[in-house]
């Protein structure tokens, strides 16, 4: 998984934290939803990423 891309992926997931916790502390239930919509996003992205690293492992692994 490229450093840049691990980056984005945990700005994400922080910043889902932030609009979850900002919405639950304010009552703005679009807020909390939208902050957890982004957390999922970015697990998403991040599980997407190790498959695509665990692949080019097996291809190493193979040609060897």
């Amino acid at each position: 998984m490229g450093l840049s891309d691990k980056a984005s992926n945990k700005a994400e997931d922080l910043g889902g934290k932030t609009k979850e916790a900002t919405g639950k502390a304010t009552g703005d239930e679009d807020m909390q939803a939208e902050g957890k919509a982004d957390q999922a996003s970015a697990s998403v992205k991040d599980a997407g990423e190790k498959a695509k690293d665990a692949a080019g492992d097996l291809k190493d692994g193979l040609t060897k």
